[in-house]
């Protein structure tokens, strides 16, 4: 028979070794699929008037930078499942972007338009930030299935097909990439302005007490 001792104090970081690791291998990944892709986008442009700047991209002509993109490929999917299995396991999705509740979304969406959103506790999330993390990692998906789509066309014809063919594919990873950089503009923008947080991501941030049962 089993018997439940009194709970004993449990310590983590807010940023635990590997979620830190992940986080940073992932940022280098992005950087380098942003920037190849933007190689690539410039041999066979979507939008007329946009052409990147050879200074922003990775890759001396198209094929070089789809080497390169091919290459942050493999790593950003290595760790990207590395990461979902991490935060499903440990249960840090379940706890810290969930729930998301809609009065406290609105309310935290009027505070942050009249800019008096305030972020006192690093430890949890509030409403916003819960849906543009679990928003990024939805346009995580679509852009990884899109881009197997390009990727292999003829393969993924049926899933081609169901997407709208060849071009809307492009359109739908190009979006999924906008989505993606203004995420990052605004993640960054706001770790310069708390400059905890990004310490925290290096360090681990503060230390977390948890109350855990024994069983014997």
């Amino acid at each position: 028979m089993q018997s439940t001792r009194p709970a004993e104090m449990h310590v983590r970081r807010l940023h635990p070794l590997p979620l830190r690791i992940m986080h940073w291998v992932n940022a280098i990944a992005m950087l380098i699929m942003i920037s190849s892709g933007w190689k690539i986008y410039n041999d066979d442009v979507i939008l007329g008037w946009l052409h990147f700047p050879d200074a922003l991209t990775l890759g001396h002509w198209a094929q070089h930078g789809l080497q390169w993109h091919f290459f942050g490929m493999w790593i950003l999917a290595l760790n990207g499942i590395a990461y979902m299995t991490y935060g499903l396991v440990t249960g840090r999705f379940r706890r810290m972007l969930f729930p998301i509740r809609w009065r406290e979304l609105l309310k935290d969406m009027y505070d942050a338009v009249h800019f008096r959103l305030a972020h006192d506790d690093p430890t949890h999330y509030n409403a916003v930030q819960r849906l543009l993390y679990v928003g990024i990692l939805l346009v995580g998906v679509v852009i990884v299935i899109t881009g197997l789509v390009l990727w292999k066309p003829i393969q993924f014809s049926e899933l081609t097909a169901l997407l709208g063919g060849f071009q809307t594919v492009r359109i739908i990873h190009f979006l999924c990439m906008s989505a993606i950089v203004l995420f990052l503009i605004v993640h960054v923008t706001l770790a310069l302005l708390v400059p905890r947080t990004l310490v925290a991501m290096v360090t681990g941030g503060p230390a977390i007490n948890e109350m855990k049962a024994k069983a014997s």
